[in-house]
């Protein structure tokens, strides 16, 4: 019993640390749309498909999520550089990176 609560703790933590990785998480509208494929070049994400079919660069993105338009996910930075993760929620199987790569 003792594993299972240590395990759960440390899960929550984990996702506690992960969230504080995001600068910004906004608050999506009824009608956010999800991310179901990156666009990529070069092994780098430019790009999201989202769930109407679209394909929005990675910083109209940013800008969408900021706005409520795209759910399940926070703004991050690398540099100067902003872009959308997954908000942790102890699940892998709808992080970003588990999503297909389409083209764009």
């Amino acid at each position: 019993m003792t594993l299972n609560t240590n395990q759960g703790k440390s899960q929550e933590l984990s996702a506690a640390l992960a969230q504080n990785t995001l600068d910004e998480i906004p608050r999506p509208k009824s009608d956010a749309k999800d991310i179901v494929g990156l666009v990529k070049h070069s092994g780098r994400v430019n790009g999201y498909q989202l769930s109407d079919g679209s394909i929005v660069s990675r910083e109209d993105g940013v800008q969408m999520a900021k706005a409520g338009d795209i759910k399940g996910v926070g703004v991050a930075h690398r540099g100067e550089t902003e872009y959308l993760k997954s908000i942790p929620d102890g699940s892998e199987n709808n992080n970003l990176s588990s999503l297909p790569t389409v083209s764009g």
